[in-house]
């Protein structure tokens, strides 16, 4: 399934979306509300507050909410609400929130999302761990007292499993494994792929799983877990209908992607910064793949006593040093390796099993399909009222 199919109208489901201001949830809400769904943002401002301390800024200009919000009505006629609640705090506001609004879908956006930010001080891993468990386990709980009985999305990350696949392909969140008995008789069971994350981030996603596994097993909430690769490009069928829409384009070294660097880079005449070896191979998924994946899961959920639902949403793998190929084709940049400032093996496999999303309909795209009018798109930003001065690279100690 791409941009062009048909995709299923939501008219008159209330879909609650948790950190609807960030990077992954706004085009999330404008995607629900455009196939008619109801949509209400709940969102504490955090992300917006992390720029000015760290001193930082999207590419993009990225307008208050009230102001995307209206303007998304003026264009497209449909109503968005919006609740600004810090969930990891407010416990009985939460409840009180899922009470009244009896949502019948909910997409948990509402963490801490950069690895580098967790590991960047012991204050980005305190956060991280306070902000993100808490808020997880008090969605959780909170289902169960207003007696909820919405289909949560998590968003997950790839990077629970670790990033190498030890000669397999990496399961979507399980693993069949036998285990013996004192007596020696082997027993078959199926437990949750035993990851290794690579971050205090990463760490908290597997801590959600866990979570969502017991509260699925002894409460019956149903729960989809997506485990999402690296997220690339910026603007979608929606962002794009209006400047005041666009999304964030992140950069630095806290927030951006690697593909952003690189894209930032080139158009700024520098080489192109490849990390150590650069044979270190990670999953990615395209901004409107990752649109595409929370509708299909949206249409399926699990039942009522299921065990939560793992799927790994990841469009295709690269090494770090193919990717730097590609942009340098489109862009005539060249290409430097430096120093790696992180902690994480020089060179890995990364085989990862992606057929529950293929075959509910994804038909995924490639960096081949979309880097170029990824470009193009940077183009228009660089270029036009969108302009803005680039800020400086924060740098990681």
């Amino acid at each position: 399934m791409k941009g062009g199919d048909v995709l299923p109208i939501l008219t008159g489901e209330s879909v609650l979306v948790l950190g609807g201001d960030g990077f992954c949830g706004w085009p999330t809400a404008l995607r629900f509300s455009a196939l008619g769904a109801h949509v209400t943002i709940v969102d504490n401002g955090s992300r917006r507050a992390l720029d000015t301390t760290l001193g930082i800024q999207s590419l993009t200009e990225i307008r208050s909410l009230p102001e995307r919000i209206a303007a998304w009505k003026t264009i497209s006629g449909r109503k968005i609400t919006s609740r600004r609640l810090d969930i990891a705090k407010d416990y009985a506001a939460l409840v009180e929130l899922l009470t009244d609004l009896k949502p019948t879908t909910i997409i948990h956006f509402a963490e801490q999302r950069s690895a580098p930010y967790s590991m960047l001080s012991s204050e980005g891993a305190r956060y991280s761990v306070d902000n993100n468990i808490r808020t997880t386990h008090n969605l959780l709980a909170a289902m169960v007292e207003a007696e909820c009985d919405a289909h949560l999305m998590h968003l997950g990350t790839i990077g629970i499993y670790g990033y190498g696949s030890a000669g397999m392909q990496l399961p979507e969140g399980y693993a069949q494994v036998t285990l013996h008995g004192s007596d020696g008789r082997e027993v078959e069971r199926e437990i949750l792929y035993p990851g290794e994350p690579v971050s205090i981030y990463h760490m908290t996603k597997q801590l959600d799983q866990h979570l969502c596994a017991f509260y699925a097993r002894h409460y019956g909430l149903r729960i989809t877990d997506l485990h999402q690769g690296i997220v690339w490009g910026t603007q979608t069928e929606e962002t794009r209908q209006d400047p005041r829409l666009v999304n964030r384009f992140d950069h630095d070294a806290v927030y951006g992607t690697v593909v952003n660097r690189f894209l930032v880079q080139a158009f700024e005449g520098k080489p192109l910064t490849v990390y150590g070896s650069g044979r270190q191979t990670r999953a990615f998924i395209h901004i409107e793949d990752m649109l595409t994946c929370f509708i299909l899961a949206s249409r399926t959920p699990p039942a009522r006593g299921d065990r939560v639902r793992i799927l790994n949403e990841v469009s295709e793998t690269s090494s770090i040093n193919a990717l730097a190929d590609r942009v340098a084709a489109l862009t005539g940049a060249e290409i430097a390796h430096v120093e790696n400032p992180r902690e994480e093996p020089e060179s890995n496999e990364f085989a990862v099993d992606r057929k529950k999303l293929a075959n509910m309909g994804l038909k995924a795209h490639t960096f081949d399909d979309m880097l170029g009018a990824e470009v193009e798109a940077l183009t228009e930003i660089l270029s036009g009222r969108r302009q803005r001065t680039l800020p400086s690279q924060l740098k990681l100690a």
